[in-house]
């Protein structure tokens, strides 16, 4: 009996020995195709990296390109500023006269119908003295 037991023991130990070499081959052929992987990325990130250099190099060309475009159209900027105060300021002193402008209108306005008023009155006056000289005799001092 004993005789059974130390080959159910040998038998158990050999196919826990055939499961363990087939999990340490599958362990090593992905150990393989993570080098292969490692390395494939390992050369991708360097083409990525000399392209971002590259980028980073046109961008900074670019930059300083801009910079001293910027730096020639900010006098024009500062000029457009100045003329949109002076404008401002232009409207507000026409605002101010077209107020004063306004008030003298109605002030002429007034003077004149004033003016009209009397201008009737004389010639009403007139007239009624051109009409009681016409009715009376005007003796000539002469």
């Amino acid at each position: 009996m004993l005789e059974v037991a130390y080959i159910l023991v040998a038998i158990a130990l050999i196919v826990c020995l055939v499961y363990l070499t087939i999990t340490i081959q599958k362990a090593g052929r992905m150990i393989d195709e993570t080098e292969k992987t490692i390395k494939t990325l390992s050369s991708d990130v360097d083409v990525t990296l000399h392209h971002t250099n590259e980028l980073l190099v046109k961008v900074n060309v670019l930059v300083d390109d801009i910079n001293v475009k910027v730096a020639t159209i900010d006098p024009l900027f500062t000029a457009v500023a100045d003329l949109s105060e002076s404008v401002s300021d232009l409207n507000s002193q026409a605002r101010v006269l077209s107020k004063k402008a306004s008030s003298a209108g109605s002030k002429t306005l007034k003077t004149g119908q004033g003016l009209s008023a009397l201008r009737f009155a004389s010639k009403f006056f007139k007239n009624k003295k051109r009409r009681n000289l016409m009715g009376k005799t005007i003796l000539n001092p002469f």
